[in-house]
């Protein structure tokens, strides 16, 4: 048995859990969080997590987040699958200290799917209505009372500053083999801000996001296929509803992977944009008008704001994402930047399908 498995259980007796636990078996494709699926000596099942406090410094505040929202949650829905459940301590706390690490531990949901990548329209959709009704859901909640897990991480004001910041300072001597995509980057740093003035002003209402919007984050439900539970709520806080629907499109819509070296493949998909706009809008009746007619910017912005924070990564020598060979987040860059200028060629037709299934 491994030390980490080891870990895993020495935790995992700490939670009142429904008998002892027979066995711990890493799972999930996250890069953050260790996850372990916890099997009892009673064949009940519940996942184990021990959460990462080098990204996520706060975890109290993470966990009152948690705490705060799903409790929200469990008061308005009718399938109590329909809700992430965690497990309180003998303090009556979400989360407790072992073996030097932060570990909490939530219910199993049974009968259940989590898909990597749709297998259909359908599963996309399913994703848009999921987080659509999330955001729903959650129209009346306080945003404000929740804690930012990660500071400034829509800010894209800021991502650019720091980006200017490495630029400036060049450490690896990589801006040379990065100038085109410096120039491209730069020439649209007004416009990739105006999300952020929008939200300062109050013209664009602040809500609680979920901040990654991947289908891997949706449980759908293993008979129906139709989403059941929204997972994966460590970055809850405050934010932009454009920053949830944009980021599922810049991820779920786009043709090609995110490293992808023959940028000739990645472009827009309006089909697959189409399909997730008719979810989440009709999932999330509450957006305003100025928010509705704004969806595309939100699609452009996350790509914009994704593609300099790898280029930042690139020049100040690959510290924050992981690489597998060299050039990688250059190459990540390029494709955002591609992905982007798709969207400044289709936006008449973005606009128009927006209008339509609004």
């Amino acid at each position: 048995m491994t030390e980490t498995v080891q870990n895993a259980l020495a935790a995992a007796a700490k939670f009142p859990l429904s008998a002892a636990p027979a066995s711990a078996e890493p799972i999930g494709f996250g890069h953050i969080n260790c996850t372990f699926l916890v099997t009892c000596a009673d064949g009940r099942r519940y996942v184990l997590q021990r959460i990462n406090d080098t990204v996520f410094r706060d975890v109290a505040g993470l966990m009152e987040n948690i705490a705060a929202v799903t409790g929200y949650l469990r008061a308005r829905t009718q399938d109590p699958r329909g809700v992430m459940h965690f497990l309180e301590t003998e303090s009556g706390a979400l989360w407790l200290r072992s073996g030097g690490g932060c570990w909490r531990a939530y219910d199993y949901i049974d009968g259940t799917i989590c898909l990597q990548a749709p297998e259909s329209d359908e599963d996309f959709r399913q994703s848009a209505a999921a987080f659509g009704g999330f955001q729903q859901e959650l129209a009346d909640f306080p945003a404000r009372t929740l804690h930012e897990t990660i500071p400034d991480f829509h800010n894209t004001p800021d991502r650019y500053r720091k980006f200017r910041d490495v630029l400036a300072r060049d450490p690896m001597g990589r801006a040379k083999d990065a100038a085109p995509e410096i120039d491209a980057f730069l020439a649209r740093e007004e416009r990739a801000g105006e999300l952020q003035r929008l939200r300062e002003s109050g013209e664009l209402p602040l809500r609680v996001t979920h901040n990654d919007t991947k289908l891997n984050n949706v449980l759908l439900d293993g008979k129906t296929r139709r989403a059941l539970c929204v997972i994966d709520l460590d970055t809850v806080m405050p934010g932009l509803s454009l920053y949830d629907y944009g980021d599922a499109i810049r991820f779920g819509a786009a043709t090609a992977a995110e490293d992808e070296r023959d940028l000739s493949k990645m472009t827009l998909s309006t089909r697959l944009f189409g399909v997730f706009t008719r979810g989440y809008i009709r999932a999330c009746p509450g957006l305003t008008p100025l928010e509705r007619e704004m969806l595309p910017a939100g699609a452009w912005t996350m790509t914009m704001e994704n593609g300099v924070r790898f280029l930042t990564d690139y020049l100040d020598g690959d510290h924050y994402f992981s690489t597998s060979r060299p050039g990688q987040n250059l190459d990540r860059c390029r494709t955002q930047l591609t992905l982007a200028e798709d969207m400044e060629r289709k936006a008449d037709e973005l606009a128009a399908i927006v209008r339509r299934e609004a």
